[in-house]
């Protein structure tokens, strides 16, 4: 990939500092196996860089068009793929979701205690459109010891692989409500609810609406819910961070089950792709929706998937429950599938108006729309949280540009 900082409008010296800012914090010392880094502006690539290694058992370094897990930056996608059907003029944002998924019209709100003593109530108001776009449906990911989450785990409704979407969004018709539609924000399996509504509404299977839709017209020919075998070369190992700091491989490219098409097409974690693939998403996004000549989203539907969607404008920290996501909460707001910057003071980062998301294996993606530029950086380390990638890299991107 040929990158021309300067027609970016960015600094190739100051830009530089994200090469010896990887190498000696996370390269030379093995605190990851190896990653990419994608700086674009104005349409150019000012910075492209792949380092150290896709499987360290192998020996084998990063590949420029290596194929990496991305969770929940599949989101994105999903949410995008489900707004061009708004556009269509199938559902309203403030449509409730039980036009399309009958059983959920007797959804349950939790109010207290647990198993058979678990006390109930009728929403204030049904699940909507907005609120599934946005995880502020009462919805979860089943993953603590609340007594909602309980059920999640009794009915096993995140064992999702072997699933369908559609055995999927009925075992959800059991679970209770963690908390009333549109009251509060939490991280859930909302955006896999999306892929089913984009499945039932299009009357097309999801991975082949996405290939038709997103996929084909933007050239991502590497992104899918599964890696043929003829790509194995190419495909990372995935690696959790030990207590003494030391790398754990959880997923051997060669024995991975993403080497099998799965049954449930996660929309909210099931992606592989590479960083080529989703600057060509990136690239739609920051030309207002459309890329080489194929228009995929309106620019005033994607202005509106990128504004603060929360309850009377708040950020995350009034709003979120839990501290479960792939972003901060301070300053930050929540659209239709994206996080959002509302205040760079409050988040303590440069970026006002950007818009982004992130994946388990620390994979994030930015865009700026005000600096006309998008960064994406891709490894394959879990959990998310263990290093703020997007904090380091936005430091240094924004100090590169020059006009």
């Amino acid at each position: 990939m040929e990158v021309t900082p300067a027609k970016a409008g960015l600094s190739a010296d100051r830009l530089a500092w994200i090469t010896d800012h990887i190498n000696r914090n996370y390269i030379d010392n093995k605190k990851i196996s190896g990653c990419q880094v994608l700086v674009s502006r104005h349409g150019y690539p000012a910075y492209f860089k792949s380092f150290g290694e896709m499987d360290i058992e192998r020996g084998k370094p990063m590949l420029d068009d290596t194929i990496f897990r991305i969770y929940s930056m599949s989101k994105p996608i999903t949410s995008v793929a489900l707004m061009q059907l708004y556009e269509k003029g199938y559902f309203q944002l403030n449509d409730p979701v039980s036009r399309v998924i009958p059983e959920w019209k007797n959804h349950r709100v939790y109010v207290s205690g647990e198993g058979e003593g678990m006390q109930t109530k009728e929403p204030d108001q049904p699940m909507t459109f907005r609120h599934v776009l946005s995880h502020s449906g009462g919805l979860t990911y089943g993953a603590t010891q609340h007594p909602v989450d309980m059920v999640y785990k009794n009915l096993k409704v995140s064992s999702r692989r072997e699933e369908t979407l559609r055995t999927f969004v009925e075992k959800l018709a059991s679970v209770p409500l963690r908390y009333d539609p549109g009251q509060r924000w939490m991280y859930s399996l909302s955006t896999d609810v999306c892929g089913y509504l984009v499945e039932t509404i299009s009357g097309q299977p999801f991975d082949e609406y996405l290939q038709a839709n997103i996929f084909q017209p933007l050239g991502m020919s590497d992104t899918s819910f599964s890696v043929d075998k003829s790509n194995i070369p190419r495909f990372a190992a995935n690696y959790l961070r030990n207590p003494d700091k030391t790398l754990k491989l959880i997923d051997d490219p060669e024995k991975s089950t993403y080497l099998k098409k799965p049954s449930f097409f996660s929309g909210g974690g099931g992606l592989t792709s590479t960083i080529a693939d989703y600057s060509r998403f990136c690239e739609m996004l920051r030309r207002c929706g459309t890329h080489h000549g194929h228009r995929i989203l309106g620019s005033r539907t994607l202005e509106l998937m990128t504004r603060n969607h929360l309850l009377d404008g708040k950020d995350l920290t009034q709003m979120a429950l839990g501290r479960f996501s792939e972003t901060a909460y301070e300053g930050v707001g929540f659209g239709l599938g994206f996080a959002m910057t509302l205040d760079e003071v409050e988040a303590g980062t440069i970026g006002h108006s950007d818009y982004y998301w992130g994946g388990a294996a620390s994979t994030i993606f930015w865009i700026d729309p005000i600096e006309d530029l998008f960064v994406i950086f891709m490894t394959q380390l879990m959990p998310s949280a263990t290093f703020n990638f997007r904090g380091q890299l936005k430091n240094i991107v924004y100090s590169s540009i020059i006009d």
